[in-house]
């Protein structure tokens, strides 16, 4: 018994191992992008929520993978989900290196779809990996599900730590070879995992049936999905605002994709479940879409100062890896849903003081958003496997699903848009603006601005100023230079206090989270739900 013991306990270390080692693999390839946006954005010529659709690119195909091996995994099994998974981070690495030559060849266009189409690739691995990782570790430690999420989910600032390390030391390389790197920690784990036996999905083993899985889902989780999926065929293949043909038959899809589930199904689904659905769309965008932008936001101060940017979010990322690693020892004093509103308090103060710090007080601020963000994620996720086993790999998998599709479609664009908006906020208001621009440019004492309306998935509105236009205006009325410089300044300003925005999302979770609070105490308090538990 106890040699069964001892090689039962080594399995689950190998296994824990290599996901641990996949995951630390996505978040490799996430800081890679946030580290490359902005030389991107020059070589490509995009403004701020361009930008983010490009990184929203490399995000929201995660959730088609963590969705589509959700269903099928059971039966396919996690070897094979994870075989996929391997094959797309190669191949962002080989479409990557050639989007590189064929930039350097002067065929820009080739160039994007390459780095566009890869960063897709990519992002359908990433899902692959979460699709297969969540529910190996939930099923292992199936009685500590909260304690080991977090500690696995500490891969990911694991990755952004050690990744970011590298990439700043290694200053201005070509950028191709930033993006092959991550698929050396690809190579280990699917070595680690290609011999190892993976164990039976905890529902299964409990003898919960498939459509019992689904009906943990139910027609209101399908609405949603429905919902965020017709808002990305439509942006996706690109119909225009006369194009009602494909626009309604997008949206007749979506009702279809509905209405086949609720006919199989015949129930709403679990009402917490939805409601933890809907608390992972601004918990992603508030984590992710911040991290995503984080780099590019802070460029103008840590070039005062003399540092990469890209270590404030390599420092609040290390917080995470310490914090999630001793996650057991916390959840031991504070209950997951509590844990979950001091971080959202947290998340609050840091969001608003990254948005007005100035030199290196960033890192103050910077302090207080890492221990904030820390345990939103993997904590949330251990309330759904907590709360819904029945939903097996469904309903884990599904939320994160429906928070990086949430951030990669939506959550990324609009901070992109965000920081637009506040840059025109900033030019507008400018004194100094005022006083060197002509009396054509003046209205009601402010800065008439030449701007362009733009708009992303027809809910998205925004405003980009028209420098061309601007640069034409004040020609031969005041210094190119000194304007240009001025404008510079004042959109790197509004850049950084389009942070104090995203506080509205850390709000809403916290109400959220205050709501299943007095929901569980009005139930006797939260207890975790245990499959075979008499």
């Amino acid at each position: 018994m106890e040699s069964i013991s001892k090689e039962d306990s080594s399995r689950k270390r190998t296994l824990f191992l290599g996901c641990f080692i996949a995951l630390l693999t996505t978040a490799f390839g996430f800081i890679t992008r946030v580290f490359l946006v902005d030389t991107w954005s020059e070589a490509f010529d995009l403004n701020p929520a361009e930008a983010g659709r490009l990184m929203g690119i490399g995000i929201w195909p995660f959730f088609v993978a963590i969705i589509f091996f959700s269903l099928l995994i059971d039966r396919i099994g996690y070897k094979l989900a994870m075989i996929f998974a391997f094959i797309g981070h190669m191949t962002w690495g080989v479409m990557g290196y050639l989007a590189y030559q064929y930039l350097q060849s002067g065929d820009i266009d080739t160039a994007y779809s390459l780095l566009y189409w890869g960063s897709l690739v990519f992002a359908l691995g990433n899902g692959t990996v979460e699709a297969f990782i969540n529910p190996v570790v939930a099923t292992m430690f199936n009685r500590e599900k909260t304690k080991w999420l977090n500690i696995l989910h500490a891969a990911w600032p694991g990755g952004l730590v050690l990744a970011g390390i590298i990439f700043i030391g290694m200053g201005n390389v070509e950028w191709w070879i930033k993006i092959v790197i991550t698929v050396v920690p690809a190579i280990m784990y699917f070595f680690i995992l290609i011999r190892q036996e993976f164990p039976p999905n905890e529902r299964v083993a409990a003898g919960v049936s498939y459509r019992e899985m689904l009906q943990e889902f139910g027609i209101g989780g399908a609405s949603l999905v429905a919902f965020l999926v017709v808002l990305q065929l439509n942006d996706f293949f690109g119909p225009g605002p006369e194009d009602y043909a494909m626009r309604y038959g997008f949206i007749a899809i979506g009702v279809l994709m509905v209405a086949a589930f609720g006919w199989y199904v015949r129930t709403l689904g679990r009402p917490i479940l939805l409601f933890l659905c809907f608390i992972i769309m601004p918990l992603a965008t508030t984590e992710l879409g911040t991290d995503s932008w984080i780099q590019s936001i802070m460029h103008g101060i840590a070039s005062d100062k003399g540092f990469d940017a890209g270590w404030v979010l390599i420092y609040t990322s290390a917080i995470m890896l310490v914090l999630r690693l001793f996650a057991g020892s916390i959840l031991h004093k504070v209950s997951p849903l509590a844990l979950l509103v001091i971080s959202s308090v947290l998340a609050i103060f840091g969001l608003y003081f990254l948005s007005i710090s100035t030199g290196w007080y960033i890192f103050a601020a910077a302090t207080l958003y890492g221990l904030g963000k820390t345990f939103f994620w993997p904590t949330t996720l251990g309330v759904v496997a907590e709360q819904t086993p029945r939903g097996g790999a469904l309903t884990l998998n599904a939320v994160s699903g429906i928070g990086m599709l949430t951030v990669g479609m939506l959550g990324a664009p609009i901070i992109g848009a965000f920081q637009s908006n506040s840059q025109i906020e900033q030019l507008q208001a400018s004194q100094e603006l005022v006083q060197a621009a002509p009396n054509t440019l003046l209205a009601d004492g402010k800065m008439e601005l030449p701007l362009r309306d733009e708009t992303i998935y027809s809910i998205i509105d925004f405003q980009t100023v028209d420098m061309d236009e601007l640069n034409r205006a004040l020609e031969g009325v005041a210094d190119p230079q000194e304007i240009n410089a001025l404008v510079a300044d004042l959109k790197t300003k509004g850049t950084q206090r389009a942070l104090a925005k995203v506080i509205v999302f850390p709000v809403i979770m916290l109400a959220c989270y205050l709501i299943l609070i007095f929901y569980f105490r009005a139930k006797g308090g939260y207890k975790p739900i245990v499959l075979g538990q008499n």
